[in-house]
Formats: C-alpha cells, structure tokens, sequence
C-alpha cells in the first residue's frame, strides 16, 4: 500500500474515532485543557521548546496568522504556521516555512500516539492536532510559531502555550452557544489567551470589549496596543492579482508603499494588525532581522509564502468565479460589500452554510438581486439546502436548493455567460468542496507538497 493510501486511511482514522466539531459541533468540545497538557507531557513539552505567538479573534486570525508568517519567512526566520480548519487536506493545519508536514510524519505521528488516544486520554480531534502540531514544530526545531486558536481562547487547546506575543484580531458575534451572548462576553472568552507579562495587540478597537481587554491586560501585568493606532491603511487601487495600499506609521508619520497578494478589502484591517504585530517584534533582539521593509515586501507574496487560500480568491477569470471563506455576519458583510463593487452582467451567489451560525442576521447581507443557488456541504453540520432556501426566500432572495456543492456548481456554470460573475461563499467547507470540484489540478499541485 502507497503512503498516501495509508494517509487517508490515517486522517479517517482521526475523524472517525475522535469527537471533531466539524462533525459534533459544541458536543465535541472539551470544556477544560486537561488532555492537551497530558498529551503534551506524553511528548515531552513540545510547546516549550520554540517561541511562539497566539492569535485569536472573530474574523482575520487565519488571515492575520498567515501574514505574520510570511513577514517572518521572509526575514529568514524558520517559521510553524498552525492554522484551522482546512479547505482540502488535513496536513494544511501544520506549516514549516510554508510547506505542510509529510504524509510519512502525520502517519508515524498518529501511530506513535493511537494507543494513548483510544486508551487513556480519548483526547478530541482538535485536541490532537494541536498536539501534533507543537510536536512537529519542536522536532523541526522552528525559530517561531504562529498558533490560531480555534475557538475562542481562555479554553482552546492552544492555550497551553506562554506566548512572545498575543494577537486578538476583533470581536464580533459567532459561536453564541458557546463563547456568550454579547460582545464582552465573547472578549472575555478570547481575552483568555492573554498571559502575565506578554504584550497584547486588538485588530480593532471596540467600546464595547475595550474594558475587558484593559483589565485582562491588567491583572496580567501587560500592555494593550490597538493596531489602528499604530498604523492606517489607505487602499489606492487593485489590479488581477494584488491591491495596493499606503501604510501609515502613524507615530512616526512615514509612509510605506505596501502591494499585497490578497485581494480582499477586508484585508486592510489584518494587514494593519499583521504590521503593528511585527512592529511589536521587532523591538525583541532575537527578531532583529525583521525590519518594515521585509514585512512590506512579504505582503506582496502571502500566498506565495504561506499557501493561503480561500479569501476572496479567484478561481476563474472568464467568467470571473470568486471563493471567500466568510461564514459569519461580521464576514458576509464586510465580503458582500466587495461583491458589489464588482462588475458583471448577471451575479451568481453558490451559498451553504453550517446550522449553527446566524444565518438569518447573514442572509440579511446578501443582495437581492443576485441568482443562487443554495447548498450544503458534506458534513452534519451543515444546514440541510432546502432550509437554508426557505430562509433565504423570506428574505427575498431567489434560487434553487441543490444537495451537493458540485450539483450547486454545475448549475450556476450552466446558466452563466462570460460576462457574468459567481461567488462561493457561506463555510470552509462550502469553499474547500468547491476548490476541489473546480480544480483538481491546482489542489493537486497546491496541497500535497512533499512536505517536512
């Protein structure tokens, strides 16, 4: 048997025997760290043994985690990037210097611990990966990682790490059943990875989640820096492949000239936070080598740098076919305020979302005068296509329920012209489907790198 039939029979292993939210939602959560810390004795501390920085937040921490990345990278620095959930192939969670871990790696890794997993710890499959990651990081002996937490953060599983630096990108509505009802509910919840000592960056300034970050930071004996202070962004134009930008220092009052890969408009905001995060850095000795000038020029090439996919990404030119990732509110609005700057004849919307988002206070953001075509992907957590139609329909929204994202695809290509344009969007799981059905050449030379 091929490694990469042995892979798969691995990463089904993983799904099938350990609680995955992707499946369970809430219920495959576990409520305290304890099987992190004793995964992470079982390997020695991996999590101590390389200098790292948390990020967390609502929306842009993927973003932002891979930003910082590639600013690193480009400063030569061996840079862990562990990010969640991924669009096409599990070992997308786990990067060195851009380049996932090898199918060999994940395999020995899961084989090494399946005894532990089933017998003692029954750890969850988030769980596990976090622990996988700390490991392949401290094997690889990494100058820096960059850890995203994957929900909330006081009681994430990546929260068994003491940070250089902590990043909270912004604060918005998501995972109320779990994170609380209001905003500074939820900051208090994100405020969590917050550590004595360890300086703290807010993407966003919000009156709302101000205080908490501020008594956090105090009881921690930190500092607070709120990244639309340090820096400002003003966007001058955008071509095919990059948007361009002036970034402002603005206590210094120097302007950059700042290009990047990431087409978004929403990007501006984590670009700001990415920026004043590795301003943050810079005044560390062991991150001498990172200056603005390398940040800036590693802006130009995030995908390049890091594998980013998924935000506001094109998967076709003619007719122009976009994917985004955005699978809350707060992300909707800020993607469908981008898809209206767009011209095109006629305006497709491929859209699924999972059940627990509000997904009514979502629709409310979506144009009305768009053709779409809703779906769900494969997963039980989706929420089932022709609920989501009845949901869209009262808001005044017209389409078709289609069971599968290729059914949903195949009809919205069918109708187009070349003057038209589609957008993909509502889950990572929506948008991961979609990237493997349109192009399987491109995931093929994307994803399965030779690895680490």
């Amino acid at each position: 048997m091929d490694i990469s039939q042995v892979y798969k029979q691995t990463v089904d292993y993983l799904y099938a025997q350990l609680p995955l939210f992707a499946k369970q939602g809430k219920d495959a959560i576990k409520h305290d760290l304890t099987n992190t810390r004793k995964l992470c004795k079982i390997l020695g501390e991996p999590q101590e043994q390389f200098k790292s920085i948390h990020i967390a937040g609502t929306n842009g921490k993927g973003s932002t985690s891979h930003m910082l990345a590639a600013m690193l990278q480009e400063a030569g620095y061996k840079t862990g990037l562990y990010t969640s959930p991924h669009l096409v192939d599990f070992r997308e969670r786990i990067r060195i210097d851009g380049k996932p871990v090898s199918r060999e790696w994940v395999v020995n890794f899961v084989e090494k611990l399946r005894p532990v997993t089933l017998e003692s710890i029954q750890p969850s499959f988030f769980e596990l990966t976090v622990a996988m990651a700390f490991a392949a990081f401290a094997e690889e002996k990494v100058d820096i990682a960059i850890i995203e937490t994957g929900l909330g953060g006081r009681l994430d599983s990546t929260n068994v790490i003491t940070p250089v630096l902590s990043v909270i990108t912004n604060i918005s509505y998501d995972h109320m059943d779990i994170l609380g009802k209001t905003l500074p509910e939820i900051a208090a919840e994100k405020a969590g990875i917050i550590k004595p000592q360890v300086p703290v960056i807010v993407g966003l300034q919000q009156a709302e989640t101000e205080r908490v970050f501020f008594e956090h930071a105090l009881r921690n004996q930190t500092v607070v820096y709120y990244a639309e202070a340090m820096w400002d962004m003003v966007r001058v134009g955008q071509n095919a492949r990059y948007q361009y930008f002036k970034a402002v220092h603005r206590a210094k009052r120097e302007m950059y000239d700042l290009s990047t890969d990431l087409l978004g408009s929403y990007q501006q905001y984590n670009l700001r936070t990415a920026l004043a995060a590795a301003e943050l850095l810079m005044s560390r000795s062991e991150f001498s080598s990172l200056s603005v000038d390398k940040a800036m020029n590693a802006c130009a090439k995030i995908k390049r740098l890091t594998g980013l996919r998924g935000r506001w990404e094109t998967l076709q030119q003619q007719p122009l076919i976009i994917a985004d990732v955005a699978h809350n509110p707060a992300g909707i609005q800020e993607v469908m305020k981008q898809w209206a700057q767009v011209d095109a004849g006629q305006k497709h919307i491929v859209v699924g979302f999972v059940r627990d988002k509000d997904v009514a206070q979502a629709l409310s953001y979506f144009p009305r005068d768009a053709q779409y075509y809703f779906t769900n992907a494969n997963t039980p957590r989706a929420l089932p296509s022709d609920e989501l139609q009845a949901l869209a329909m009262a808001q005044g929204l017209q389409g078709d329920s289609h069971p599968s994202v290729t059914e949903a695809l195949n009809a919205a290509k069918e109708k187009m012209t070349d003057e038209d344009a589609l957008l993909i969007t509502g889950s990572f799981f929506i948008v991961g489907e979609a990237i493997e059905c349109m192009m399987p050449e491109a995931v093929q030379s994307t994803f399965p790198f030779p690895g680490i």
